[in-house]
């Protein structure tokens, strides 16, 4: 078997919770790393998303850690579009499992955030995590997290 787990890190980009407000985004520094995959874990819906009553999330990065801007289609792999703003997902309509959802950053930026943000009513709230895998570490092994 080989080993992955030497060359790549986690971070937390949105803790695990059960959401019924935004998110509040937290710098995640990519230094030393050549990669990043982003993963959404997002359990049922606490109400039927619309157009009103929905989650987006917002994706955006920055080489100073002071000035972000939005994320484009070309920093990602495995989503055909970027909404206005870095929406890299969302949630419009009924989600009634839980689902887990993965986009590899190639942009060439140091820090990124990622935000939920909430629209409308959420009283029942939602629950969500979000993580940055930060890979090809260029000084291996990377601290074990345990």
């Amino acid at each position: 078997m080989k080993d992955l787990h030497s060359g790549l890190s986690v971070a937390a980009a949105i803790s695990a919770a059960n959401l019924t407000d935004d998110s509040t985004p937290v710098a995640i520094d990519l230094r030393g790393h050549d990669g990043a995959e982003i993963i959404l874990a997002i359990g049922a819906g606490g109400i039927t998303f619309t157009s009103t009553n929905r989650i987006e999330f917002i994706l955006t990065h920055s080489d100073d850690d002071s000035s972000y801007e939005a994320v484009t289609a070309a920093d990602l792999l495995g989503v055909p579009t970027v909404g206005e703003g870095g929406i890299i997902k969302a949630l419009v309509e009924a989600h009634a499992t839980a689902a887990v959802y993965r986009f590899g950053y190639v942009g060439t930026k140091r820090y990124l955030k990622l935000l939920a943000a909430l629209e409308g009513t959420h009283a029942t709230g939602t629950p969500i995590a979000g993580l940055v895998i930060r890979g090809h570490g260029r000084i291996n092994p990377q601290a074990d997290q345990a």
